[in-house]
């Protein structure tokens, strides 16, 4: 959403930005094309919310918004029913998860506020398929993909040894960072050369690391933190691992391929449609660890596999991912959106 926020034709679009707290890695970044206003919320059952809801809805009207874009569950809550109340003409929600660590209420939430949408953009078919499952009429469902920047990734001229194997991924449960420890653990005794980088913050980091030192890797296992420099990592590091138990289009995967990286990562979610197991990379059962260790395994054996994978997925991502495509196929969506005759696009469906 941020490289959308930075790309969208400004002779065509005036791009305003609304956020629950202005703070944040990518604030700056966001701050350099477009003006940023603050609406803080501390939870949706806090009477002072509705007050917040009210000031939001005012802004829409004070500014002309024609288009709000929502971006997530919390956002999607807030902003969908208030944007509606100020009549904005064009008012769209967004599922870039599949909300595995999302509670009932919440999603029961999200459900109601998409009812102030005309339209809904998935990232990803199983994203969309998931909003199917949670009573969303297919045709309210826009699919676009994720992009990714494919400057930002040098591309890779020779086979070489797989011994640095990198993870980028918030450390939450939905993530299943224990598995990849696990697969770590088998391989350690054969292949002692190998390392582990893991990218990332979140609540399971003391976990992790009790368990990495259990599984005595912890002179192999590196956990990083949250890293900006993540093109710089995906350049030194030899294979991408991703063993989620819940993906619905994967920005730390996409961007591995772009960067020419063999990707093993698990058979679920959006994963099924960016991977072809065999040609883009190695498609594994969740929760497997000796399933992991094995597809590891075989890259290690033989670079030139692991080469011929990632130049295979850095061509895909390339033709089907890039953000140029991605920017066109929300500029397009708006202004589609925006030339329905009132009567239609004004209503939510």
């Amino acid at each position: 959403m941020t490289e959308l926020i930075r790309r969208l034709d400004r002779t065509r679009f005036n791009v305003r930005v609304a956020c629950f707290h202005k703070e944040g890695a990518w604030l700056p970044r966001v701050e350099e094309r477009a003006e940023v206003t603050e609406f803080p919320i501390r939870g949706f059952a806090r009477p002072a919310t509705l007050a917040k809801a009210a000031a939001f809805a005012r802004w829409c009207r004070q500014h002309g918004i024609a288009v709000l874009q929502a971006c997530d569950l919390y956002a999607n809550t807030f902003a969908l029913p208030a944007a509606a109340l100020a009549g904005v003409p064009v008012r769209l929600g967004s599922r870039r998860e599949l909300n595995p660590d999302k509670s009932s209420g919440q999603i029961a939430l999200q459900r109601h506020a998409y009812r102030c949408a005309h339209g809904v953009v998935a990232n990803s078919a199983a994203a969309a398929r998931q909003l199917e499952r949670e009573g969303l009429a297919a045709g309210r469902i826009h699919v676009i993909p994720n992009g990714v920047a494919m400057d930002r990734f040098a591309a890779r001229t020779a086979a070489r040894p797989v011994t640095t194997v990198l993870t980028v991924a918030n450390l939450r449960k939905e993530k299943a960072h224990e598995v990849l420890l696990h697969a770590a653990a088998r391989l350690a005794p054969r292949y002692p050369y190998l390392q582990f980088q893991i990218v990332g913050d979140g609540p399971r980091l003391a976990e992790l690391r009790a368990l990495c030192s259990t599984l005595g890797l912890d002179s192999r296992v590196a956990f990083l933190g949250h890293r900006e420099d993540v093109p710089a990592l995906l350049g030194h590091a030899d294979a991408f691992v991703l063993p989620s138990r819940s993906e619905a289009f994967p920005n730390g995967a996409i961007e591995a391929m772009a960067a020419g990286l063999p990707v093993i990562a698990s058979a679920t979610g959006g994963l099924l449609d960016l991977i072809e197991s065999g040609r883009t990379g190695v498609l594994v059962p969740p929760d497997d660890p000796e399933a992991l260790a094995g597809a590891l395994e075989t890259l290690v054996i033989s670079p030139a596999r692991a080469a011929a994978l990632g130049s295979s997925a850095r061509d895909e991502v390339s033709r089907r991912y890039s953000f140029d495509r991605m920017v066109r196929a929300f500029e397009d969506l708006y202004l589609s959106q925006l030339e329905m005759p009132r009567g239609v696009s004004s209503r939510a469906a």
